[in-house]
C-alpha cells in the first residue's frame, strides 16, 4: 500500500470534510442557542408566575441574579436586566411559538432588540421572520427597526403585475421599499447624481443590505453601445431569486415622466445585449428619486412597456446610525450579553 495520494484527490477529500464539520458546527450552535432561549423563556415564565402570586419586586430580581451568578460563575446572562428581559420574553411569546420557525432561531441578542424596540407582537414576529430570512446581525436588525422597514417594504410604485408572472410580480413588488433608506450616506442634500452613485458604490455593502437578500452588484456606469453611440447605465444588479437583471437609475430631484423613457431605454438595451432569454427572466428597471408625485408616476408606469418601479430615498448623516448602534450596544452590555 502506498502513502502517496494525488493532490487533487486529497484536496477534494479535505474540502468535503471541512464542509461537513462546518455544517455540524452550525447545527450544534443553533441547537445550543435554541436551548438557551428556551431556558430563558422558562426562567421568565416562572418569574412571571411567581410575581403574580407573591408580588415579587425588583429587589428579588437583584438577589436572584446574585445567587445565580454565585451558583453558576461561568454562566453569562444572569444580570437583573437580563432576568427582566426573560420575563418580557415569556410574556411576549406563547410557548407554542418558541419551538416554531423562526423564533427559536434568533440569538438572545436579537430577542433583546425585539423586546426593547417593539411593543406590537405582530411587528416582532414580522421582524423575526425577516431576520432569519435575510440573515441580519443584531445591529442590522436594530437599524431596520429604526428605519421602520415594516412600513416601507413593498411600498414602491410598480407596474410589475402587467409585465411579470404573478409569482415573480409578487416577489419583486414585495422586495422594493419606499422610501429607500440611504441614511448611511453622509451627503449634502443638493449633491449631484454622480456623487450619489459614487457614494453608493463606495458603501455598496450597506446599499445591498438595504436592497435586501438576492441582489448581486454587477457594476456602475455600465457601457451600452447602440447604433455606434455610447450610453452608460448608473447601476446594474442581478437578482438571484428572480433570475433577472435589475437596472437602477438615480435622480437627485423630483420624478419626471421623461425619466421613465431613459430608464426604459437602458432596460431594453440590457434585454437585447445581456439577457439570455433561455435562462433569465425579463429585466426590471428601478428608478430612485428624491421625491415624486404619485399620480404622475402612475400615469408614466401605465404607458411603459417594461417592468419598472419608482421609489424615493432619504439621505441622512452617519452619526444618526452610530447613535442607534450605540444605544443597542449599551442595552446588550447592560444585560451581560454583549459580544464585541
Amino acid at each position: 500500500m502506498t502513502n502517496l495520494v494525488p493532490d487533487y484527490e486529497y484536496t477534494r477529500f479535505l474540502n468535503d470534510l471541512k464542509s461537513k464539520i462546518r455544517a455540524a458546527q452550525v447545527r450544534a450552535m443553533m441547537s445550543v442557542n435554541a436551548e438557551l432561549v428556551r431556558l430563558y423563556w422558562q426562567i421568565g415564565h416562572d418569574l412571571s408566575e411567581r410575581q403574580k402570586v407573591s408580588k415579587w419586586g425588583a429587589k428579588v430580581l437583584s438577589r436572584l441574579a446574585e445567587d445565580l451568578k454565585t451558583e453558576f460563575p461561568g454562566q453569562r446572562g444572569f444580570s437583573p436586566t437580563n432576568l427582566k428581559y426573560m420575563k418580557y420574553l415569556a410574556e411576549s411569546w406563547p410557548l407554542s411559538q418558541m419551538s416554531q420557525h423562526p423564533v427559536d432561531q434568533l440569538s438572545w441578542s436579537h430577542h433583546v432588540i425585539l423586546l426593547e424596540k417593539l411593543k406590537n407582537h405582530c411587528d416582532r414576529l414580522w421582524y423575526a421572520h425577516k431576520t432569519v430570512e435575510q440573515g441580519w446581525s443584531r445591529n442590522v436588525l436594530a437599524i431596520q427597526i429604526d428605519s421602520k422597514l415594516i412600513e416601507r417594504q413593498g411600498q414602491a410604485q410598480t407596474n410589475f403585475q402587467d409585465h411579470l408572472p404573478t409569482l415573480d410580480s409578487d416577489l419583486a413588488k414585495g422586495m422594493l421599499k419606499d422610501p429607500v433608506n440611504l441614511s448611511f450616506l453622509a451627503m449634502e442634500e443638493f449633491a449631484h447624481e454622480r456623487q450619489l452613485q459614487n457614494a453608493l458604490v463606495k458603501d455598496i455593502r450597506k446599499f445591498l443590505l438595504e436592497l435586501g437578500k438576492g441582489f448581486a452588484f454587477l457594476g456602475e456606469q455600465i457601457h451600452i453601445s447602440v447604433g455606434g453611440d455610447d450610453f452608460y447605465a448608473d447601476l446594474l444588479f442581478y437578482h438571484v431569486k428572480l433570475h433577472c437583471y435589475v437596472v437602477i437609475d438615480l435622480k437627485m430631484g423630483d420624478f419626471d415622466p421623461r425619466d421613465e423613457g431613459q430608464l426604459r431605454f437602458y432596460v431594453n438595451a440590457v434585454e437585447e445585449q445581456m439577457r439570455d432569454k433561455s435562462r433569465d427572466a425579463p429585466t426590471i428597471g428601478l428608478l430612485l428619486c428624491r421625491s415624486k408625485n404619485d399620480k404622475v408616476v402612475e400615469v408614466a408606469l401605465r404607458g411603459s412597456n417594461i417592468a419598472m418601479g419608482v421609489a424615493t430615498y432619504v439621505l441622512g448623516k452617519e452619526e444618526k446610525e452610530s447613535l442607534a448602534l450605540d444605544e443597542i450596544k449599551a442595552k446588550l452590555e447592560e444585560s451581560g450579553d454583549f459580544e464585541p
